[in-house]
């Protein structure tokens, strides 16, 4: 369980720095708080292109990660991107999904929106089960504030995926050591 979803990528974030990688590719255009999260989780967070005007640009996005460090943690909008609502297209998604393996990128997807894009939930969520079903283990930092209307409640989620159930334990015993120093204990309805 995370602080809602701010809560929820510094988590994120404070542990994957630790124990994968200090560098996250952001999307040039993305939520302005994305930059202090990462700053104040001792990221060394670097864009790449995501817009061009008010439409995707995918072959400047392509290419950007294409040079990207193998290896490094690649922060992506679920859904509903903020601020610009641009999603990649299925087949694109697909595309972001190979490069991710051949990068060997950890994903970690911000989903603050969830149903918002398409209107249902299921649908939305399909970019996180695509990479999962491709060998992938991505994460999700997800908030509920919005999408059940809980804004000052902080609900909100750190999903990880792991290889076993033994690693699982592990993530979360880190996770839950990292939580109690950062905000202690989660909201008691949240």
């Amino acid at each position: 369980q995370g602080s809602s979803g701010t809560g929820g990528l510094r988590l994120c974030f404070e542990f994957l720095r630790r124990h994968h990688s200090p560098t996250v590719y952001v999307p040039a255009v993305t939520w302005s708080n994305h930059w202090n999260v990462l700053r104040d989780a001792g990221c060394d967070a670097r864009p790449y292109t995501y817009l061009d005007g008010i439409k995707l640009d995918w072959p400047k996005l392509v290419a950007d990660l294409e040079q990207a460090e193998e290896g490094a943690i690649i922060l992506l909008h679920l859904c509903a991107h903020n601020p610009s609502g641009v999603d990649p297209s299925s087949e694109q998604w697909r595309e972001l999904c190979a490069l991710c393996q051949r990068k060997r990128f950890l994903p970690v997807f911000d989903s603050a929106y969830l149903g918002f894009a398409s209107g249902d939930v299921d649908k939305d969520a399909a970019p996180f089960r695509l990479f999962c079903e491709n060998g992938l283990q991505p994460w999700a930092c997800i908030s509920f504030s919005k999408n059940f209307g809980l804004y000052s409640e902080r609900a909100g989620a750190v999903v990880a995926s792991c290889a076993s159930a033994r690693e699982a334990s592990a993530v979360r015993g880190h996770l839950g050591k990292l939580a109690r120093a950062l905000y202690s204990n989660p909201p008691a309805f949240g």
